[in-house]
């Protein structure tokens, strides 16, 4: 009598006593004591619940279905009923295998009499195999549900992180490669680094993915960058829950990644193109201005050359407007926002001027004012504590009175003292800043014409903030002190130097 071995585990079973191995022996044990010759043995460690892939139980199938009548195989021999089916699917492809090919199942642990009692047996101990493996499930789901609600991961940790066994903090930051995932972070939201350039940094750096794949690759990155989870959320059934455990970097690095990963502020390490590479952006779609080289042959001989810049969106709505502009005309709208900072006139500016050292050289004046009258209330508020405290032990005060009284006290001798710690703190430093800041702001007109490409970039990152165009103008909102600068409120209500 031809037999086959059938032996499966599923998950963590191998520690409940249903190793490969140990069915195999008990299998081959019963074989032997019956007599049986064993022409095959298949083995799985894959899933038995329903629309699961089981690949290793389908080919099993195939192959006893297409053998068989020419090997005279008898029986699929496993060790229980539910290590061979789970569910009532595979319990009818298996009596239908039996009513075809005439393969029986054969078990060591359970035995179904012939006959109808025999197959109600079967059927009942089919369904409550099912039974016990859709619990199973529904169980694991909605324990996995809640772990991910109190902010914990399912499954294993991404690359950085790490599984550990502490209820407490089941998911905790590696030690090393914690390391590596803030530094792809930290390089790649400055812009400078396409993935091929990032992964020859990573690697002149030392930082190794995994040991059978040291360098990270383009895939690699690209995972991980896209990765919200390192962001703090968590991603399940399309709901979007917050993550308990520790950020390796901040949301707003990953922020900043994702606008360089899909073009709102794509940079490179040189700039062929003076405004281009993130430095503006389309004010209808956030993408960046990216500029071209046009070149027209004249009629005399000879070529002109132009450098236009046009939004980088190369999917655009129906309704985005065309964004192009000449260098030299987007550079003119520059340079006249540049100089809505400078004063009216001289007389203004060195009226501003004179202002700003007038009001820091006061500066050490009224501090020395302020901390003596801070020191005059604290001595007053002590000499008014001593007096309540003496008046509520002669009985001249009620308690609950006392009590108010104390604490107002308190209070106020607690703001007393913080207002005299800030008194402290004056930098001699702040006015000579002030004056040079305002005077740089003066300038700017001179000093982007006599600076480079590079230079000039800079200029407008420190004035300015989030620079836009449309198809007609140019919006560039200043930051501070120069966004004062450029409102001038001071001359709006009456300063001026005598205007």
């Amino acid at each position: 009598m031809n037999v086959m071995i059938w032996a499966r585990v599923s998950s963590r079973e191998q520690t409940e006593g249903y190793s490969i191995a140990a069915q195999l022996r008990a299998c081959r044990e019963k074989a032997a004591k019956s007599g049986w010759a064993v022409l095959k043995e298949f083995t799985a460690a894959e899933s038995a619940k329903r629309g699961a892939d089981r690949l290793a139980f389908n080919e099993m199938f195939k192959w006893v279905k297409a053998n068989a009548r020419r090997e005279k195989i008898v029986a699929i021999l496993s060790h229980k009923l539910d290590r061979v089916c789970r569910n009532i699917r595979d319990a009818v492809r298996l009596q239908e295998l039996e009513d075809v090919c005439g393969v029986q199942l054969a078990f060591v642990e359970n035995q179904f009499a012939p006959g109808a009692a025999g197959a109600l047996s079967f059927n009942v101990m089919a369904a409550v195999a099912q039974y016990y493996s859709d619990n199973l499930r529904s169980e694991v789901l909605k324990g996995m549900d809640e772990k991910v609600r109190q902010g914990w991961p399912t499954g294993l940790a991404p690359y950085g992180y790490i599984n550990v066994d502490d209820r407490s903090e089941p998911v905790q930051p590696h030690p090393v490669e914690s390391e590596a995932i803030t530094r792809i972070f930290e390089l790649y939201s400055s812009g400078k680094y396409t993935f091929e350039a990032l992964t020859n940094q990573l690697a002149a750096e030392g930082y190794v993915y995994r040991p059978s794949q040291p360098r990270f690759d383009r895939s690699a990155l690209s995972h991980i960058l896209n990765n919200r989870f390192y962001a703090g959320e968590l991603l399940r059934n399309g709901q979007v829950f917050k993550g308990s455990y520790r950020l390796i970097i901040t949301p707003q690095t990953f922020d900043a990644c994702q606008d360089v990963l899909y073009g709102r502020n794509r940079r490179i390490t040189h700039q062929t193109h003076l405004l281009a590479g993130g430095l503006i952006q389309c004010g209808c779609c956030g993408c960046s201005l990216t500029g071209e080289l046009i070149r027209r042959k004249l009629r005399g001989g000879g070529v002109r050359e132009h450098i236009y810049y046009r939004c980088s969106n190369n999917r655009p709505d129906q309704d985005h407007p065309v964004i192009r502009w000449r260098e030299e005309d987007l550079e003119k709208a520059i340079v006249d926002d540049l100089a809505s900072l400078k004063m009216p006139s001289q007389e203004v500016a060195d009226w501003f001027r004179a202002s700003i050292e007038a009001a820091f050289a006061d500066v050490e004046g009224t501090k020395r004012r302020q901390k003596q009258a801070l020191a005059k209330r604290k001595t007053e508020l002590a000499n008014m504590q001593d007096r309540l405290l003496n008046g509520f032990l002669a009985g001249a005060i009620e308690e609950p009175v006392f009590e108010t009284k104390r604490r107002e006290l308190n209070r106020q001798q607690t703001d007393v003292e913080e207002a005299l710690e800030q008194a402290k703190t004056c930098d001699p430093e702040a006015a000579v800043r002030a004056l040079a800041l305002f005077d740089f702001s003066q300038n700017l007109v001179d000093l982007w014409h006599g600076s480079n490409s590079e230079a000039k970039r800079e200029i407008l990152e420190c004035v300015s903030l989030n620079r836009t165009v449309d198809a007609l103008t140019l919006c560039v909102p200043k930051r501070k002190p120069f966004d004062f600068l450029a409102e001038r409120p001071f001359l709006r209500i009456g300063g001026g130097g005598g205007n």
